[in-house]
């Protein structure tokens, strides 16, 4: 990826820009931490990049903001620029291009961030970031009251990098965010949940909650019940233990995160809490609520059916020995047979549901009349 990337401001150095590698890939380079992400930051305006790599997709003009797939990966590409006047906490109203390096780094979150890779591969920090880097801090590049009150989103980023980098926060950032959390009500359900998810998905997305629990960031980020989450290790185990209304989720997601919070107040080792919402959502409700998941599995395994199609005797196999046609009798037979083969009160054989079935149904449409 890095050769790509230098492949790419190096074209962009021979039609006379300045061009660089910036943010998350030179910090996490000089970290030795793998990443595939790349940003690169430039002089050339979208217009004149367009000119440079024709198929590129302009996302922003009022950015700077450019995709290009090169060689099967994407670039994100930015113009230099400078921005004033931030009336909602979060964009600026006025965006001017620049050509200056120093100015674009300036409007940016942290001096980590700041770090450049130049097109013969040397590392370029103007801001002394590296020495954040060696001490394992994170500072706003201006005061942090004034970096949040421009881009409140900032704080929940802060959040991420010293969780998922084990970095701490400097004094000024910790208290800039209890001074400035509540400019986070400004900030739009899903730009948070995309911040949200990052430090969720994390393998450090313990420390990322633990964070927000400690700056009390649950009450203006509308997360209830935060305390609830015992594991860490999957991302919608973790959203359904704050139920979290006001984000939107996928049709499947709200689902299952719907049936995790129903599962919650049942106990997770019973046979047909198990077999009706399935494992995977057992075991969500049941490690938050300190049981082993090697238990739940155990358990499940365990179960004489997992789905209705295992039970050993069909619609019409029903309909002839009861002689009688599908009705609405047929749903609750087949409920009834659930419950009985996995409380192990009738074996799954074809047989021997037959005989249960004369001796409980037979005369039950005649009690019916």
């Amino acid at each position: 990826m890095k050769e790509l990337g230098l492949e790419i401001i190096n074209k962009i150095n021979d039609y006379g820009y300045i061009a660089y590698i910036i943010g998350g890939y030179p910090r996490d380079y000089l970290l030795n931490i793998e990443t595939s992400d790349i940003d690169i930051a430039t002089s050339a305006t979208p217009m004149e990049l367009k000119n440079i790599f024709p198929d590129i997709k302009i996302v922003n003009d009022k950015y700077g903001s450019v995709i290009l797939n090169y060689h099967n990966y994407r670039f994100d590409i930015m113009t230099f620029r400078k921005e004033s006047d931030y009336l909602d906490n979060r964009h600026p109203s006025k965006v001017v291009y620049v050509n200056d390096l120093e100015e674009d780094l300036l409007r940016r979150d942290f001096t980590i961030n700041t770090i450049c890779i130049d097109k013969d591969g040397n590392i370029i920090d103007l801001l002394n970031a590296k020495e954040d880097l060696d001490n394992r801090i994170i500072k706003t590049i201006v005061d942090s009251n004034t970096s949040f009150s421009r881009d409140a989103l900032r704080i929940l980023r802060a959040i991420r990098f010293a969780s998922f980098l084990n970095f701490n926060l400097s004094d000024d950032v910790s208290d800039a965010i209890i001074k400035n959390k509540g400019l986070l009500k400004k900030i739009s359900y899903e730009r948070k949940k995309q911040e949200l998810d990052k430090i969720f998905a994390s393998n450090k997305a313990k420390e990322g909650i633990e964070l927000i629990e400690k700056y009390q960031l649950d009450e203006v980020l509308e997360l209830s019940n935060i305390n609830r989450i015992k594991d860490y290790s999957d991302i919608i185990g973790i959203w359904s233990m704050i139920n979290p209304s006001k984000y939107h989720f996928s049709s499947s997601e709200r689902d299952l995160i719907k049936k995790v919070n129903i599962v919650y107040d049942m106990d997770n080792l019973d046979n047909y809490t198990l077999y009706k919402y399935g494992l995977y959502v057992n075991v969500l409700a049941g490690i938050n609520k300190g049981i082993e998941k090697k238990d739940i599995l155990k358990k499940y395994e365990s179960l004489k059916i997992e789905k209705r199609d295992d039970i050993n005797i069909t619609t019409k196999d029903i309909c002839n020995i009861l002689k009688r046609k599908p009705d609405y009798l047929i749903s609750e037979i087949y409920n009834d047979l659930e419950r009985k083969i996995l409380d192990n009160k009738l074996i799954n054989k074809k047989s021997e549901i037959e005989i249960y079935l004369l001796d409980t149904y037979s005369n039950r449409k005649d009690k019916d009349e």
